[in-house]
């Protein structure tokens, strides 16, 4: 039997701004509502508006949430002040990572999970019944909010235009409850395009209602809608992983070279530290494959699953490849073999259907934006 996607409350208004809308994990999502590369570069240089209400949000509360948490995640939870937000990863006993997650702390006792839409069901069961030993209630919240985001340069000045928040005050992921354009919201200084902006948490009610404040607030700056393709190709430049391309439970957070969310030195055991130990040890002896970066000295676009290669051998493959409207070559992520993974390495290609397409390895990320 095949199940409609689910629909955002902001859907009506996608469609009626002519947006061309596609199934993604589970849910109707504009993918474009034009051109794709002017939404990149309006993020890039103005301001961009995305619906991302696909997200899961899982809240824990009581007086045991934050050792739940310790114990369920590979991070060290219980140093993240109230108001402060913390990237970690959610992995198997195995240390494949399930998920790469957001973690709020909202309150003395209150914790809120942000999961990717495709991984919110299993991040809810696992943190689940992880916690079941713990004083601590999980709550699935994906119901109880919409979530908007206002990223690039013109978005602070946006933004403050309709709240009285101290955005000045607001540090890089961290959030505060507040009221934008007079709805109640958790504003947290959080993004995945590589440039400044901001998630807005809301009732789903409230939805259209900032939606539209937002838009006629930044009308003078060129802000934009924004759809899931250009937010692709922004954390692509920003050398952003996305699960199911650069994180799949068979890698560890250390074949990802994302060993760093890993916190070892944490009270009391955790979900996969033996095997995450074990992980880290063969990692500073010698990484099988690292994650780089490719730009093309071509035009062929690299895609995912792609070989690399070297000399007729294959030596990694492609996980994410896109033009890049910012570089204006196409770029891709891939994990290759570690003789291989230092910038200027020579003679590395990629196998597009059948032809070596020369590639220079660079270092991640590929756009870094100036502070």
């Amino acid at each position: 039997m095949s199940t409609a996607p689910r629909l955002t409350a902001l859907d009506a208004l996608h469609r009626s701004l002519g947006a061309t809308m596609t199934d993604f994990a589970g849910w109707d999502m504009p993918l474009r509502y034009a051109s794709e590369r002017d939404e990149h570069n309006a993020v890039r240089t103005k301001a961009g508006l995305f619906d991302l209400s696909h997200m899961g949000e899982i809240t824990l509360t009581g007086p045991e949430a934050v050792k739940a948490l310790d114990y369920a995640l590979v991070g060290n939870i219980s140093t993240v002040g109230v108001g402060r937000a913390r990237y970690t990863h959610i992995c198997q006993e195995d240390g494949g990572i399930v998920d790469d997650l957001i973690v709020y702390r909202l309150g003395e006792t209150e914790y809120m999970v942000v999961a990717n839409a495709s991984n919110a069901q299993v991040v809810l069961d696992a943190l689940t019944e992880r916690a079941a030993g713990f004083d601590t209630e999980v709550r699935d919240d994906r119901d109880a909010y919409a979530l908007i985001a206002v990223q690039g340069p013109e978005s602070p000045g946006i933004l403050a235009s309709l709240t009285d928040a101290d955005l000045d005050g607001l540090k890089y992921y961290a959030g505060l409850p507040g009221t934008v354009a007079g709805v109640p919201a958790l504003i947290a200084r959080t993004g995945y395009t590589g440039e400044d902006g901001f998630e807005l948490f809301v009732a789903p009610e409230h939805a259209v209602e900032l939606w539209q404040a937002l838009t006629k607030a930044g009308e003078g700056v060129g802000l934009v809608p924004a759809g899931l393709s250009c937010r692709d190709t922004l954390r692509l430049e920003a050398g952003m992983p996305l699960y199911g391309h650069e994180l799949t439970t068979a890698l560890t957070p250390f074949d990802a070279g994302l060993g760093r969310v890993v916190k070892f030195e944490k009270e009391g055991d955790f979900v996969g530290r033996a095997a995450l130990e074990a992980a880290a040890e063969k990692a500073a002896t010698k990484a099988p494959r690292k994650l780089v970066g490719l730009i093309a000295e071509g035009r062929r676009v690299p895609r995912a699953g792609f070989p690399v290669t070297f000399g007729g051998e294959v030596i990694g493959e492609v996980t994410s490849g896109a033009p890049s409207p910012t570089l204006g070559k196409p770029i891709a992520m891939a994990y290759v073999d570690a003789e291989h993974a230092a910038p200027g390495a020579s003679g590395v290609g990629v196998d597009i259907r059948g032809t070596h397409e020369p590639y220079e390895v660079v270092a991640l990320p590929f756009y870094k934006r100036q502070k």
